[in-house]
């Protein structure tokens, strides 16, 4: 006899892994019109940022699509960080403009803000209460949005490939996250042509993210580690490490390693570009099961609690870039989490590194990743961001608030914890 779907083990034993169907290559933004019109919508969203509108991708989007006699409107008012407000403009659009498909053209920016205006526009609400607690109560969608095709035009977030939105929350000072698998887009278009202009320190930051999430969802805990659901709509979207996940991110940090310095240095370098963004792409289906850890807990509150940074190749008005923020705090994370499994922490800073490592210790992976931030010109620390020590109990508070990456992690890190691995990365040399 075949029992039902409740799971009554004490730990779990099964892993779910759901990934987005990729079209990926040059030129392949081509195909967004067959695309949009194959998943049977006839009246589309187009989210981007002003941006993209002005230099004309955005634009050309437009045209591939509407030469399917798909009809599009525009919604250019993505704001560089999501907002509460910005992300409730666009679900308010969303919902006014009796739209049966969207299409997100952008960073992760503009593709979390489109899942955020399906999701309302499907299944209307407040945005705050489908935001993941303890900041909002997590409501879940019913059922199945409308389709969405994400065509990112970085290489970093990996958002084409998750169930994840992002938003700033400035008076909380922290960030937080909506997740759900209903949110992951029905499919990505992956076209490496569009990241041609992306400045050098854009293409660091981005490519930062890539390497940081990759490492922790290969390093997060075991999936059968944690206590099972109850149900299987009860299990976390961040289940921890799992056996498809650790090739998925293992690739990643390989390519990383591979070709990040090469896509910073030279940006007509096509081949690191294109390889860069698939990295994006498949590390976002890793760690989009596995999930994130301690650099992306403490990164939110870095991002939100001041905006003084600048980096030139972003707009003008100041903030962290999510790849800078991830990774000052990255040496550290890892350092504490190495006692947890030396292995996997190994692994990791040989795919990145490229060679293999015979002797290794709590600064192996650290020192790796060091060099690369170096090597690309990333901020060097929490102080090059504007923090200093009196800034730390305010960033420790934020990242506790981040309980969904913090349960991934393969050692617990409470206060204590969290403001030592802070310390530590106000300079990381």
């Amino acid at each position: 006899m075949i029992e039902n779907a409740t799971v009554s083990s004490e730990y779990e034993k099964a892993f779910k892994l759901e990934a987005t169907p990729i079209t990926f290559g040059p030129g392949a933004s081509k195909e967004a019109g067959w695309e949009i019109k194959r998943l049977n919508a006839k009246r589309v969203m187009i989210v981007s940022d002003p941006g993209l509108v002005r230099v004309g991708i955005t634009g050309q989007v437009r045209e591939i699509i509407e030469a399917e006699g798909v009809e599009c409107e525009v919604f250019d008012r993505v704001h560089v960080e999501p907002t509460l407000e910005s992300l409730q403009e666009a679900a308010d659009f969303a919902t006014d403009g009796g739209f049966d498909g969207f299409v997100g053209v952008g960073g992760g920016s503009s593709l979390d803000t489109t899942k955020v205006a399906n999701l309302v526009a499907t299944h209307p609400a407040p945005v705050i209460e489908y935001i993941y607690p303890p900041v909002g109560s997590g409501r879940k969608p019913p059922s199945p949005l409308k389709p969405l095709l994400a065509i990112p035009t970085t290489a970093g977030t990996g958002s084409e490939a998750t169930g994840i939105a992002a938003l700033d929350l400035p008076d909380l000072k922290t960030k937080a996250a909506i997740s759900h698998p209903f949110l992951r887009p029905n499919h990505g278009i992956v076209d490496p042509l569009f990241t041609r202009s992306m400045p050098p320190d854009v293409t660091a930051a981005c490519g930062l993210d890539v390497v940081c999430h990759a490492a922790e969802s290969f390093t997060a805990k075991p999936y059968s580690s944690r206590v099972a659901p109850k149900t299987p709509e009860d299990r976390p979207p961040f289940q921890g490490s799992n056996p498809i996940s650790d090739i998925w991110a293992g690739k990643a940090l390989e390519y990383g390693g591979l070709y990040l310095r090469r896509a910073v240095a030279e940006g007509g370098d096509m081949e690191a570009r294109g390889n860069m963004m698939l990295a994006a792409s498949i590390a976002g289906i890793g760690f989009g099961s596995a999930g994130t850890a301690i650099p992306h807990a403490c990164a939110y509150p870095i991002a939100s609690l001041k905006h003084t940074f600048r980096s030139p190749g972003y707009p003008d008005e100041p903030f962290v870039p999510h790849g800078f923020a991830v990774i000052v705090t990255a040496p550290a994370a890892f350092r504490f989490t190495y006692p947890a499994d030396s292995e996997k922490h190994r692994r990791a800073a040989e795919f990145l590194a490229g060679k293999h490592i015979y002797e290794t210790d709590e600064n192996t992976l650290p020192n790796v990743l060091i060099q690369l931030m170096k090597d690309i010109g990333a901020p060097n620390g929490l102080r090059d961001l504007g923090y200093d020590e009196d800034d730390i109990n305010d960033l420790v508070e934020g990242a506790l608030k981040q309980q969904r990456q913090l349960t991934i992690a393969p050692r617990e890190a409470g206060p204590d914890e969290l403001r030592i691995i802070l310390q530590e990365s106000l300079e990381n040399w």
